[in-house]
């Protein structure tokens, strides 16, 4: 609410502003050009007429001021219907989840936004980092998406090798100016540095007003994840949960008999949210969320996905301010991590007739040939592909 108290404020020393300046200007243009005629009922023809042309202008000015008066009034009375809703009748009371989006800011990356322009769809794009040392999992990934037909993918090339994939396949890429962050993920066979890259390239994304998704390369595309989305959240994330009850949450009791008649207490679970895969509406919220695991994983390290859950999760206590951002969990059988497919849905005759949206490979370490049967099964039609692989791997 004070973000909202913050925003009308300006709204409102704005219009201020800009009503005293519209004073200001018609005043001094009068008093210069009709000195000794603006007090006079009886306006002066010479005057008048070799200041036609001037006055014209300064018309055209004061309309076009007046128009982002009115415009800046009309924000704050929408603001204004916001902060002072009534509440209705018992069950028609809904809070707002939908934080309203950034204003565009092309300043921030100016050639990022021209391509953005090119590539998004309804100022939706996604996004995936990588380099040379996952080149083999991201053509399977870019078949995925050709043969899917989506058009807004973006890769963010960390080296050469990797813009050249891009250009064979005719791949939308990006590559960012150099720098040492860029630099080291662009060389490291370590997933974390690249994984903590993200969160930095994101920001500018979010910036220029596009609402994104965030993929690992170990995703396959089965079909187009935008048709899928809610967008009512600020952060929309595939889940590491296997079951209705580890996705979306359950109770979990905790027992302590030193405390007798008190001993079961209630406890509220979810397994976490996978930062390999998720969508962000271009909100305040969801670039402070960025930042905040970005700052973390600068100052203290640690794994990037612990971190973007406890930034998520964790609630407002002493010394510590909650982020308040809005989220959903995505239907593990549409974006499916591969503990759901290798251990329930392949051994599950009607969970193999769905069709998921995405499959991310995010439990195993043969990812390249996991992948690779993941395109025979569901694409090519190969009933067996998925057969042979043992449930987890050793690496």
């Amino acid at each position: 609410m004070s973000g909202r108290r913050d925003i009308i404020q300006q709204v409102h020393e704005c219009g201020i502003a800009i009503a005293i300046l519209v004073g200001i200007v018609i005043g001094c243009v009068c008093t210069i050009l009709l000195p000794n005629d603006f007090f006079n009922s009886g306006p002066s023809k010479v005057g008048l007429a070799s200041c036609g042309s001037e006055f014209a202008v300064i018309s055209e000015k004061n309309a076009e001021l007046r128009k982002q008066v009115r415009e800046l009034t009309e924000k704050v009375r929408l603001a204004e219907q916001i902060t002072e809703i009534k509440a209705g009748s018992f069950g028609t009371v809904t809070g707002l989840r939908t934080n309203p989006t950034v204003v565009p800011d092309k300043s921030v990356n100016p050639r990022l936004a021209k391509l953005l322009e090119k590539v998004a769809v309804n100022k939706e794009i996604i996004v995936v980092l990588a380099n040379s040392n996952v080149k083999p999992m991201l053509e399977v990934q870019i078949t995925s998406v050709k043969r899917v037909g989506i058009q807004n993918y973006l890769i963010v090339a960390l080296d050469d090798s990797i813009e050249g994939v891009c250009k064979s396949n005719e791949v939308a890429y990006y590559k960012r100016d150099p720098d040492e962050a860029v630099d080291e993920a662009g060389k490291s066979e370590n997933g974390a540095i690249v994984s903590g890259l993200k969160f930095l390239v994101l920001r500018d994304f979010l910036q220029l007003g596009y609402g994104v998704i965030l993929s690992d390369v170990d995703v396959v595309f089965l079909q187009n994840p935008f048709n899928h989305l809610y967008r009512d959240s600020d952060v929309e994330c595939m889940s590491d949960g296997h079951d209705n009850d580890t996705a979306y949450g359950f109770n979990e009791l905790f027992d302590d008999p030193s405390m007798t008649r008190s001993r079961i207490v209630y406890t509220n679970r979810i397994w976490v949210f996978n930062s390999g895969f998720f969508y962000l509406r271009p909100t305040l919220p969801s670039i402070e969320l960025l930042d905040r695991v970005r700052d973390t994983l600068y100052k203290s390290g640690g794994w990037d996905q612990a971190i973007f859950n406890e930034h998520l999760f964790y609630p407002s206590h002493p010394g510590y301010i909650g982020l308040d951002a809005s989220k959903r969990v995505m239907d593990i059988y549409e974006f499916m991590n591969s503990r759901v497919l290798f251990k329930t849905v392949r051994k599950n005759e009607e969970l193999k007739k769905l069709k998921p949206v995405i499959i991310h490979m995010n439990y195993h370490g043969d990812k390249l040939e996991r992948m690779q049967a993941v395109m025979d099964f569901y694409v090519n039609g190969k009933e067996d592909a998925l057969d042979s692989f043992p449930d987890g791997t050793a690496r």
